[in-house]
């Protein structure tokens, strides 16, 4: 007859469980973390994340337990790899290309050299004088 050993549980800290659980989405709600959702799957979930924890495993173990069920999909914040890598980047290259196009803009309106009248020859300056003059 063999002996099965279950390793020793230790006292989980509830934030501790909260800040793994604010990392998952809520399979039901799925704009919520699992931290956050009033949800039973969530509070299912929360208990499986504190009884994972519990049982000395670490915060990106539990993490992998709930991808290798449901997928990355479980993840709030995608991974920063792969074609994920346009979610995080995206926004930055949206940001650049703006403000390339604001400095752009505000170059050519300041840089443009303001016009310049043409030069008045001596007929059309005698011309200008007479006008003037006759006006009352």
């Amino acid at each position: 007859m063999a002996i099965v050993r279950q390793q020793p549980s230790r006292p989980v800290d509830e934030q501790h469980v909260y800040e793994v659980a604010s990392q998952l989405r809520c399979v039901v709600c799925q704009n919520l973390s699992v931290a956050d959702s009033p949800s039973e799957m969530a509070n299912q979930m929360r208990a499986i994340v504190r009884e994972r924890l519990a049982s000395g495993e670490t915060p990106a173990q539990v993490r992998q337990y709930f991808v290798e069920r449901y997928g990355e999909w479980i993840l709030l914040a995608p991974p920063r790899r792969g074609f994920t890598l346009i979610v995080w980047l995206a926004p930055l290259v949206a940001v650049l290309v703006g403000l390339a196009l604001v400095a752009l803009l505000v170059r050519r309106w300041t840089g443009r050299p303001r016009a310049t009248p043409p030069p008045v020859d001596a007929a059309m300056s005698e011309r200008i004088r007479r006008e003037l003059e006759r006006e009352p």
